[in-house]
Order: structure tokens, then sequence, then C-alpha cells
């Protein structure tokens, strides 16, 4: 620790010309403020959720359901995106694990929903472009 405020103090220093005790104690309470976005299950769910659209099947499954607006069963999602349906049910599982995705069992069928969450993330990167 006195590591680190030693060199935020002389970071203080040569951002405002001298750096008080204030000073330091100050930003020392604005970046223990700040750390506490850090929350490590929040980060971890994040970090689920956006590793589940890094893989291009998953993010195709997702497109499509989120477009679909209505529950879909494997066997309409699988000649959609040109994948085997133990290929779309595997990337399905992953997507409802990371909270993008749900299912409802339908008899002997799976039904799969966009959630709220899948949404709002494709709208996002739309928006982005």
């Amino acid at each position: 620790m006195a590591e680190t405020a030693d060199r935020l103090r002389r970071y203080l220093e040569d951002e405002l010309g001298e750096c008080r005790n204030k000073d330091l104690q100050d930003r020392l309470d604005e970046l223990d403020d700040l750390e506490s976005v850090l929350d490590e299950n929040v980060i971890s769910r994040d970090v689920q959720t956006l590793s589940a659209l890094g893989n291009e099947t998953r993010y195709r499954l997702v497109r499509l359901l989120v477009e679909a607006d209505d529950e879909l069963c494997v066997c309409e999602i699988a000649p959609l995106v040109d994948v085997s349906d133990s290929a779309v049910s595997h990337a399905l599982s992953t997507l409802t694990d990371a909270g993008l995705v749900t299912k409802r069992k339908d008899g002997r069928w799976r039904k799969y929903r966009a959630t709220s969450r899948a949404s709002a993330l494709l709208t996002v990167l739309d928006g982005s472009r």
C-alpha cells in the first residue's frame, strides 16, 4: 500500500503541481469507491455471458431467437443455422447457463426463447455499429 500511495502521490504532484495529504486521501477514497463496481459475482456472470456470445453458432442462435420473438424447438432451429441437432442443443445449453436463453419442456420437445438480457445485448450491439 505504501508503494501505491507513493506512486499516486507522485502522479498527483504531476497533475496538480503539488500534492497535499488531503489530495492523496481524497483520491484514495475515490478509487476505493470505484473499486466497488468490481464485484466478483457480477464480473464472473458478465464474462460467462460474453463468452457465450463469443462463438459464431451461439451468437447466431441468440440472434435468431431474439428475432423470432417466440419459442422455437431445436428441430426448427437446426436447419436455419446449418449445424446438427446435437450441436444446437449443446450451444443452447451454454446460452441457457449464461442467462441468454430460457428453455421449456413441452412433452418430449424442448422449446427455447431469448431472454430480455439477450435482446438488450443485441440492441446495444446493433446500436453501436
